[in-house]
């Protein structure tokens, strides 16, 4: 079985900054990419960054160049460090691991952690 804990989130002054992280135990050795997701009250789910198990990584338009996505070398924990965050960054955001077992692919979660951008 994947767990997977997120830590990092909090309150934050606009254009300030924030790490989270999202530490995976368990079987991950077929890890194929993870990633952030975030949802702030009364939106839809959106993406927001991705990182592959060979480094390339994707970033929403939103948040591209001020977020940045990057792992440990063991790939066992994944980091979304959030600069000049805005009002608008306010959200829950939520961790993912994709993991391939068998020929099929399984998604697991973290348990969310909120993000406030407030003065």
């Amino acid at each position: 079985q994947v767990q997977l804990v997120e830590s990092g989130g909090g309150l934050v002054q606009p254009g300030g900054s924030l790490r989270l992280s999202c530490a995976a135990s368990g079987s991950i050795f077929s890890t194929s990419a993870m990633g952030w997701y975030r949802q702030a009250p009364g939106k839809s789910r959106d993406l927001v960054a991705i990182i592959t198990s060979g480094g390339s990584t994707y970033y929403a338009d939103s948040v591209k160049g001020r977020f940045d996505i990057y792992t440990d070398n063991a790939k066992s924990t994944v980091y979304l460090q959030m600069n000049s965050l805005k009002p608008e960054d306010t959200a829950v955001y939520s961790c993912y691991f994709n993991i391939e077992r068998g020929g099929l692919a399984f998604r697991y979660w973290g348990q969310g952690t909120q993000v406030t951008v407030s003065s």
